[in-house]
């Protein structure tokens, strides 16, 4: 059964109270509270947010003689919770229970409330007792603010020859934080197991951080692991997400891979998880980021368009634990390029999962949430009419004369019973070279389309060498859709056979109009028509890759006018070069190439960084790493 908690609400945002009972070290400090009210006796509990059944999913208080539950919302009387029928607090002086447990945080002005209704003798425990430590809050005087659960996961490798590191920047600098901001980090191994617990923190600037698997080994004394590292930002402003670039390399030079961050909230469906070619496997990385253990059966996956679900049922994954499901012990039979999905039960984050080719060759890339709030919207017809090309999904197509550019969309939302789509082919230079109609794609249908084939066919070609591609709707034949376009894009080294992957979502791009919270900004409110992309580095001897794309649902200015800031590590500016893009048009660049060897030395080789800066369009970007014709990675970039 999935854990039925609140995480994640499209309207509300981020549940920080299921962030507050999932922390690590509150899940120390809630064990031993349950075995206190347990050892006590009777107990009431008091639940004037709602919050103890949420708490009794992720924790077992099965040993609690619970006698009665009162609550403060009149709207949640006479529900049942727990076996019990809930009664007002007003009744809270007829207790016959020894202890009192209220099941919420900050209860100072609580217990004021109801403090002449709580009979004599009777012993009171709050959930104030798993708080964390003050210093380790952004905002003290209200824990459930949301800036004080910034925290994520990555998945963290250091083994057989694998090595990990997460690269980011403290942007929560440049929003105005005041203190020094400090990441507080936990490793768990494979089995749950905690090795390491450790702060690093971060300059008062818009300076990187970089945590390398290999280091954190050395540092720790550690076997090899593979695992989670959790990551809670403290002392932030503006954001509590945390992002990050992901990066897998090896002793070997050809491992090379990257991907996205975690998404810090866990959901009931991931989708956008390929299957593999009859000379690959995929492994779907479970991290378990709860305290409680999913249990035999709890996580399964399906074709996408399938109601026959395949289980894993092998064994139960320990709270905090990491498991390697190989997809093919669930479905043997499923082969690119049909899709996945995985029904994760809210027990994890999003997922990555890994390719690994016969070759020895592997690559890393996330699923994506699947949205489960979602239906057909009738206006998106029309809203196209009025936007141009609407939700747009703008993915590089690189040389031809190196690399195979492959396209596939991908459900995206529990809803979708159809995707009525077209795919669009510029040159860099903004020229529309071809469109091809998928017409309107069953659910259950997958389709790859080879991009360098597509041109091929309609007697195209790309005067720069290289372009982009830009997945669409269209209506052209009816159908409908939502606006929770999704499609994964694979490339392939056509010499070395290395191949890279990397999914996202459509957005409304560069018009002065809003639908709904588009075209999204970075912060505050729609719509948002400027970029800040945070580009990272390779060290020595990987160069840097980064293809840049300004797409435009209605027409916008005709170039960009993009800034490209050269910083250190500890982010003091070095040199700049200002590029222009053609509307619909794009740049592919080299670190290399973009800045001269002065610039380069001064900026040195561990840490620096590209910040993106545009304020008159919003630029979709993607970055990489290449280690010669040996290896390469590519992924979506991120902007704040």
């Amino acid at each position: 059964m999935p854990l039925k908690i609140d995480t994640f609400s499209n309207i509300k945002g981020g549940n920080s109270l299921y962030k507050a009972l999932v922390h690590p070290l509150a899940a120390e400090k809630a064990r031993i509270l349950i075995s206190k009210i347990a050892a006590a006796g009777p107990v009431a509990i008091y639940d004037p947010h709602d919050t103890i059944a949420n708490m009794a999913e992720l924790y077992d208080i099965g040993t609690w003689d619970i006698r009665h539950i009162y609550v403060q919302r009149l709207e949640s009387l006479g529900h049942p919770v727990l076996g019990r029928v809930t009664q007002p607090v007003t009744e809270l002086h007829t207790c016959n229970a020894p202890t009192l447990f209220v099941a919420a945080f900050d209860t100072e002005r609580l217990l004021t409330q109801i403090r002449h209704l709580i009979p004599h003798g009777v012993n009171v425990i709050t959930l104030d007792d798993i708080r964390l430590p003050s210093e380790m809050l952004t905002n003290p005087r209200n824990y459930l603010d949301t800036l004080n659960f910034a925290t994520n996961f990555a998945l963290f490798r250091d083994a057989n020859g694998l090595h990990t590191t997460v690269a980011s920047c403290n942007y929560w600098h440049g929003y105005g934080a005041k203190a020094p901001v400090v990441l507080w980090l936990s490793l768990f191994d494979q089995h749950g197991k905690t090795l390491a617990q450790w702060q690093e923190t971060l300059p008062q600037a818009i300076a990187t951080y970089r945590i390398d698997s290999k280091e954190i080994r050395a540092r720790f004394n550690l076997p090899e692991f593979t695992g989670s590292l959790f990551i809670h930002a403290q002392h932030v402003a503006g954001h509590d997400v945390i992002k990050y670039a992901l990066d897998t390399y090896g002793d070997a030079d050809t491992v090379l891979s990257c991907t996205h961050d975690a998404n810090a909230w866990p959901a009931d469906f991931y989708a956008g998880l390929p299957a593999p070619q009859d000379d690959e496997r995929v492994i779907l990385w479970i991290q378990n980021s709860t305290p409680v253990a999913i249990p035999r059966g709890g996580v399964g996956i399906n074709k996408m368009g399938s109601d026959d679900v395949a289980w894993f049922t092998d064994a139960e994954i320990a709270p905090f634990a990491t498991h390697a499901l190989d997809v093919a012990s669930l479905l043997p039979n499923a082969r690119w390029p049909e899709q996945l999905e995985v029904q994760a039960g809210k027990y994890f984050v999003r997922p990555r999962y890994e390719v690994i080719n016969t070759n020895g060759r592997r690559r890393i890339a996330h699923a994506n949430v699947e949205r489960t709030d979602l239906n057909p919207d009738p206006r998106l017809g029309d809203i196209t009419k009025l936007t141009g090309k609407g939700y747009m999904l703008p993915a590089p197509i690189l040389p031809f004369d190196r690399w195979r550019s492959i396209a596939m969309p991908t459900p995206m939302a529990r809803g979708q019973s159809e995707l009525p789509l077209a795919i669009t082919l510029f040159d860099a230079s903004g020229e529309e070279i071809t469109t091809y109609r998928f017409g309107r794609i069953p659910r259950n249908e997958s389709i790859a389309v080879d991009l360098e084939t597509l041109l091929t066919k309609v007697g195209g070609a790309f005067s720069s060498g290289y372009g982009h591609a830009i997945l669409n709707y269209d209506f052209s034949d009816g159908g409908s859709a939502d606006g929770w376009l999704h499609g994964l894009f694979r490339y392939e080294h056509k010499a070395s056979g290395h191949c890279a992957e990397t999914s996202f979502g459509a957005h409304i791009y560069n018009i002065p109009v809003t639908y709904k919270d588009e075209p999204q900004s970075y912060i505050g409110t729609p719509p948002g028509l400027s970029t800040r992309l945070f580009l990272r580095l390779g060290t020595a001897p990987l160069d840097t890759l980064c293809h840049l794309i300004y797409p435009s649902s209605l027409t916008w200015h005709s170039h960009s006018t993009t800034t490209l800031i050269l910083y250190d590590k500890h982010g003091s500016e070095i040199a700049q070069r200002s590029i222009n893009i053609a509307c619909n048009g794009s740049l592919l660049w080299r670190y290399s190439e973009m800045f001269d060897s002065e610039s380069r030395q001064h900026a040195g080789s561990a840490g620096a960084y590209v910040m993106i800066r545009d304020a008159t369009c919003r630029l979709f970007g993607y970055h990489g790493l290449i280690n010669g014709e040996k290896a390469f990675s590519l992924d979506h970039m991120f902007g704040f």
